[in-house]
């Protein structure tokens, strides 16, 4: 007992830091997913972690012809993060929406007009009309939103001299948009952080798990492959661990 609650104690001080490894394995109950963003850097990591592992996965643009994937389990349809009718036709059935998106509406510099937060907020609400029933909600947010140990976000802590207008707006969106899903309480929805640096190498199927603070190895490196972090996506949606909480991912 005194070592659980030392367990415990140490988690909540350190942002409960575990690891896990996956092999791609096909679930034994596939899921039906929802990809937002599934020709994106990020999504099509998720699409191909997802098929990998005997899921039916649905990717959503705007273009269909831009989404040249193609595999039995899968799917590509035209649709509209941002229109709540076009998100209310394609949710039926599903069980899990992946949101990967980023872009800003115009030239704006008002994080409201990014398209991952107001994404968000369109589907949260339209799932929200589902109640109970309606799928799970996995937003991929952004590492701005993690603490460094000195306790400021990092977000705060970057050079803006150094970022372009569209970067320092997505980054100022991502922290909204957990700030957004922490008041919500109706939709089971998790929000996944990359760690600062995602690269193109191949899939170990490891990662380590944290919380609010920023995870880094004993380098002070904080970076993960994107498939990888794809791996820490198709998990959550099988096992649903972190509903209505954060977690972040490294390697």
């Amino acid at each position: 007992m005194a070592r659980l609650t030392l367990l415990l104690v140490l988690s909540a001080l350190f942002g409960c830091q575990s690891t896990a490894e996956t092999s791609p394995e096909p679930a034994p109950q596939p899921l039906h997913v929802l990809v937002y963003g599934a020709s994106g850097n990020i999504g099509r990591h998720i699409v191909d972690e997802a098929l990998a592992r005997g899921h039916l996965v649905t990717g959503v643009t705007r273009d269909p012809s831009r989404i040249k994937r193609r595999h039995p389990g899968f799917s590509v349809v035209q649709g509209d993060i941002l229109e709540p009718n076009s998100i209310r036709s394609l949710i039926a059935d599903r069980d899990i929406i992946v949101i990967s998106v980023r872009g800003i509406l115009g030239n704006s510099e008002d994080p409201e007009d990014a398209v991952a937060l107001r994404g968000l907020r369109a589907v949260v609400e339209t799932v929200r009309e589902s109640g109970k029933a309606g799928p799970r909600v996995l937003h991929v947010g952004g590492a701005g939103t993690l603490e460094l140990a000195s306790g400021q976000l990092l977000a705060d802590a970057l050079p803006g001299v150094f970022m372009n207008r569209e970067l320092r707006t997505e980054i100022a969106a991502q922290v909204r948009a957990l700030d957004y899903l922490r008041g919500v309480d109706d939709v089971a929805w998790t929000y996944i952080t990359p760690p600062k640096v995602l690269s193109e190498r191949k899939r170990t199927g490891r990662y380590r798990i944290g919380g609010d603070r920023m995870l880094e190895d004993e380098r002070g490196a904080s970076a993960i492959s994107r498939a990888d972090f794809a791996v820490a996506v198709v998990d959550e949606a099988e096992r649903g661990r972190f509903i209505r909480q954060r977690f972040s991912v490294a390697r």
